[in-house]
């Protein structure tokens, strides 16, 4: 009896934990590239229970079998495995912002922050003051040559990820040049964009403002077998769906209704099991 008040006391903490995350995806609901979370739940090993004073025990010289009848397994809880992400595709949104960039496909823009290396689907860029493209918390997107260093009015990305600039306008070190007319049959290459992948996604851990770090098990960062597409002046919204997020929260909430009445039942039964007791 006291088992089952830990049983249900275990039912409404996973049930708390699973809210939070929705609450979560939810309130990202509008979060550039954002991925929603998804909590798994793992039972506690279930017991066997056998019939007792069955006169059913076999006796050998070396000891006995008990061969009482089976009525069933019983739970013993529930609890939190992990909660992972999933990185399915978002939608795509047009911005015609320069500075905008999507992932079309499996990928990550690599970036260089204080902390160390991290990664984002998130093609929020800007300029700093030294014509670096950098996130809008002034951390450097990396390419494969370093850091970005363009101009405004003065660079294309293809698909490929390639950064071209005007080869007779372009200066490296050249402050911000605003109103240029460019004429992109003079492309030159300067750099392409350093996309990563890894092994395994879902071992990817969550920085906050859209960014991941690597863990031992998404493995190190390697070279995307098939490159995503990069499209400028777009942007990847999240892929957290409302309508069932809601439908999830209306299920968690019922589930964690069952778990107290589980509590409040066995209490009951614990207060008149303890009241009888005191009578005899």
């Amino acid at each position: 009896m006291i088992r089952g008040l830990y049983t249900g006391a275990s039912g409404m903490k996973t049930q708390q934990e699973q809210m939070n995350n929705i609450a979560n995806n939810l309130s990202n609901l509008n979060t550039t590239s954002y991925k929603r979370d998804t909590t798994v739940f793992k039972a506690f090993p279930e017991m066997l229970l056998r019939r007792m004073n069955d006169d059913e025990i076999y006796k050998y010289p070396m000891g006995s079998v008990d061969q009482g009848n089976i009525i069933g397994k019983l739970g013993t809880g529930v609890e939190t495995n992990e909660v992972y992400t999933q990185f399915e595709q978002g939608g795509i949104q047009h911005t015609e912002d320069h500075f905008d960039f999507a992932l079309e496909g499996r990928g990550f823009f690599t970036i260089e922050t204080p902390r160390g290396i991290a990664y984002t689907r998130n093609g929020t860029f800007m300029i700093d003051k030294n014509n670096y493209l950098v996130t809008k918390e002034g951390d450097y997107v990396l390419g494969e040559k370093g850091r970005i260093q363009v101009q405004t009015n003065n660079f294309e990305v293809n698909e490929d990820g390639a950064i071209m600039v005007n080869a007779d306008l372009y200066q490296p070190g050249e402050r911000v040049v605003e109103n240029r007319e460019n004429n992109w049959n003079g492309a030159m290459v300067i750099d392409r964009f350093r996309i990563a992948d890894f092994r395994e996604l879902r071992g990817l851990r969550k920085q906050g403002n859209s960014l991941y770090s690597a863990t031992k098990l998404s493995g190190s960062e390697r070279t995307a077998r098939v490159r995503p597409k990069v499209l400028q002046g777009m942007l990847e919204t999240s892929n957290v769906n409302p309508v069932t997020e809601m439908t999830r929260m209306i299920e968690v909430n019922r589930m964690y209704e069952a778990s107290s009445k589980t509590i409040q039942a066995h209490d009951r039964a614990l207060e008149q099991l303890i009241n009888s007791v005191a009578r005899v």
